[in-house]
Order: C-alpha cells, then structure tokens, then sequence
C-alpha cells in the first residue's frame, strides 16, 4: 500500500462512524495495541498491590479480557443486528472469581475500557487515558495518599497470673512504642497464665529486635509474639 493510500484509509477512520470494515493489518494492530495497553495496566497492578495473594493468572485474565473486548467490538462495529446477538451470547456466561480486593475490579473495568476503545477505533483516546491513569494509580501508591492511621504490629505477651502488666511494661513501651492498645486479656493454659493481645505502633518499625529483648527481661522470658501489619515480619520468642 502507497503511503498517499494510507493516510487516506487514516483519515478515512478518523471521519467515519465506525462502520467501515476493517482491513487486515488494522486488525492485528488494534489487537497488538490492546495487547500493550493490557500489559501495561497488569504491570502497574502488580507494582502496586499490597495483599498477600498476588495472583499471576489474574493479570493473564487481564490482558485476555482486553484483547477479546476489543476483538468483540470489531465484530459487532456498525452492525445493530450483531451487537443484540453478542449481547444475547455473552449474557449466559457466568463469571466465578471472588475478588479479593475492590481494586480488582477496578482494573478489570480498565482492561475492558482500553479493549473497547481499541475496538471503536479511538487509539488516541486508549492510549492517552490509560497512560494518564496508570501515571496517576502508582504516584496515588507511591505516596501512600489516602492511608488510614494504623498500628504497625500486633503484640501477644503472656505474663504470669500474679504478674502487674498494667505498670509492667509502661517504661519500655515508652521507649519502643508511639502508641500502644490493649486489645484483649485472655486466660491461657488451663488458667495458669494470662495472654495480652495488643496493637502498637513501633518507633522504628524496621528493627524490632531491641523492642523484643528488653520486653523478655521484663516479662521473664515469658512467649513473647510480634506479628507485622505487613506479612514480611514475623517475631516471636
């Protein structure tokens, strides 16, 4: 094809309704673009995800939604008969996933959204959108915007029966701790002693060890646990 026939077919695209057919090299391409549109929302998804059960097979689902959307639109496209007839199909189709974050579904609406404009032919309303708003979802995570206050660990100490944790432990959390709450007070080991279970908030939540040591000189070698908010700490004595 004659570089004066493509620009022909470009400007072509940009002024009709959607309803011309698609050639074959156009086809590959919408495919492809919502191939790296897809890749790139996957990629941002998993640089910003916090849970503990990041799954792979998630962002393959990603990218085979965007790609079918967009290969779904192309069909459909101009045609009112085959639209109503997709819409009929695609209604029985079940999907069986539990989401275990919001954000999940979020970027399963993107995916959808970068495939259907993809499909409808607006290439530069795809890639413009989903650049700008995967810019502005990991700046949003980097900055940590909108985070609620909360304690950085949870803290379980058993003390013996007779043991006053209420002035016990006050200088060392003084020294360790921000902020420190008693949860709950629990009798364990038929009785014989008794179990704190508090969230707190650590001075220097990166070494813990300090904190844990000079908790073991107060509570006499007591089990001592010190869990992280975050599933990469896990302390106990």
């Amino acid at each position: 094809m004659e570089p004066s026939s493509i620009i022909d077919w470009l400007r072509e695209i940009g002024s009709s309704d959607g309803s011309a057919s698609p050639m074959w090299f156009e086809i590959i391409g919408a495919v492809l673009q919502s191939f790296v549109l897809a890749c790139l929302l996957g990629a941002v998804y998993r640089a910003t995800y916090r849970g503990q059960g990041f799954s792979q097979d998630y962002i393959h689902t990603l990218i085979i939604l965007s790609m079918g959307v967009t290969i779904v639109m192309m069909v459909v496209q101009g045609n009112p008969a085959t639209a109503f007839g997709m819409f009929a199909a695609f209604s029985i189709i079940r999907f069986r996933r539990s989401v275990s974050q919001s954000r999940d579904i979020a970027f399963v609406f993107l995916a959808m959204a970068s495939g259907m404009a993809i499909g409808a032919r607006h290439y530069l309303l795809a890639w413009a959108t989903v650049i700008v708003i995967c810019a502005i979802i990991y700046l949003f995570s980097k900055a940590d915007l909108f985070a609620p206050a909360r304690m950085s660990h949870v803290l379980r100490i058993r003390v013996n029966n007779d043991f006053n944790y209420d002035t016990a432990f006050e200088e060392c959390f003084r020294q360790h701790l921000h902020r420190w709450d008693l949860i709950s007070v629990e009798s364990v080991q038929a009785g014989l002693m008794t179990e704190l279970r508090m969230n707190v908030t650590l001075k220097d939540s990166k070494k813990p060890s300090g904190f844990v040591a000079d908790l073991q000189l107060v509570n006499g070698n007591n089990r001592i646990l010190l869990t992280s908010a975050s599933p990469e700490l896990c302390i106990s004595e």
